[in-house]
């Protein structure tokens, strides 16, 4: 079965390798940052918390939710729900708050940016990711792709400080998500897809390699398969 922390390359999974494991890379990168009550913003089944836990200065760690979220695994809810105005919490609450794949689903992204900024502790952190190269999902709840500069503006909108986006993966890194997402998710014969999947693994392999450890810069005619960053209050 496929995981979030522990991610072997597999054909069935040609569509999901490299997101979730660039995403588990940055927040590996980000958990120095992380200290004291934690917020995870639009939790889903928090399939990060235990190593966040284990690997952190966290000392407590709370879900959150919108109150009409899916219902991704039978037995694991949020601790508190909301409904998309007003966190059910105090100003100044935690010391630090994370969302990943969150953000794009949010038909008004400041409404929730500045309620992180609201119950975060001055000095806090907010980590985050967001997809830009990626198939519709979660239809019709699927609002947006954001550029760099468009996370920019809105964490300055919302009161944040020290914003600091990067990229999930450049060329290569996309140029294999592509062929992945297409392997696995178009329509397709399961005998071709079987051959295909064999096929374009060591190719996607070859790719991810090639942009492993490059800087991406946000200049003209740039392509990234995502973003990720810490901003802070």
């Amino acid at each position: 079965m496929d995981s979030f922390t522990k991610i072997p390359l597999r054909i069935e999974n040609l569509d999901r390798y490299y997101i979730r494991t660039s995403i588990f890379n940055a927040l590996n990168e980000s958990l120095p940052n992380f200290k004291g009550k934690l917020l995870d913003v639009g939790c889903g089944k928090m399939p990060y918390k235990q190593h966040i836990l284990s690997h952190s200065g966290i000392t407590e760690y709370i879900g959150l939710d919108i109150d009409t979220a899916l219902i991704y695994e039978a037995g694991i809810k949020p601790d508190y729900t909301w409904d998309g105005v007003r966190m059910p919490f105090d100003d100044a609450s935690f010391d630090s708050a994370f969302g990943t794949e969150v953000l794009e689903h949010c038909p008004e992204p400041e409404v929730i940016l500045k309620e992180v900024y609201r119950v975060l502790k001055p000095g806090g952190v907010f980590f985050f990711t967001v997809p830009f190269l990626w198939n519709l999902h979660e239809v019709p709840n699927d609002e947006y792709r954001y550029t760099p500069f468009a996370l920019d503006r809105h964490f300055k909108n919302s009161g944040f400080k020290d914003i600091d986006i990067k990229a999930l993966g450049g060329w290569h890194a996309s140029m294999a998500q592509m062929l992945g997402l297409w392997v696995r998710r178009s329509s397709m014969k399961a005998s071709k897809r079987k051959i295909l999947s064999k096929l374009l693994k060591p190719v996607m392999r070859y790719l991810m390699k090639m942009d492993n450890g490059k800087k991406v810069k946000f200049k003209e005619g740039q392509m990234i398969t995502g973003l990720y960053g810490i901003v802070k209050k």
